[in-house]
């Protein structure tokens, strides 16, 4: 089984977006500049959308270093079970299954 990233892909045309601004641009014509136009809301939602992403991905981090802080924190005060604090952490975020003693991770 092969750990894929989760990557999320653009929903935006970026050379549809581009070839758009500049037929605008060097064209000078109101079809050209509308099209261009029309981009922009397409843009905006793009960016809501990865404004999105990203504060997902912040908060996810900052639990995530909490429970670390935390399994350090157990394991420095003797606690049996320190990484018990780490594995619920990732074990809401979804299920990890460790590699293969021969597969690289």
């Amino acid at each position: 089984m092969t750990n894929k990233p989760h990557i999320p892909r653009p929903t935006v045309d970026q050379e549809a977006v581009l070839a758009h601004l500049h037929a605008a641009r060097l064209k000078h014509t109101p079809v050209a500049i509308w099209t261009a136009v029309d981009d922009i809301p397409v843009l905006l939602a793009e960016i809501e959308r990865l404004a999105r992403l990203l504060s997902r991905t912040r908060w996810d981090f900052a639990d995530l270093l909490a429970a670390a802080r935390a399994t350090v924190a157990a394991d420095h005060d003797g606690e049996p079970e320190p990484l018990t604090y780490l594995g619920d952490a990732v074990a809401e975020h979804r299920s990890w299954i460790p590699p293969d003693d021969g597969e690289l991770a």
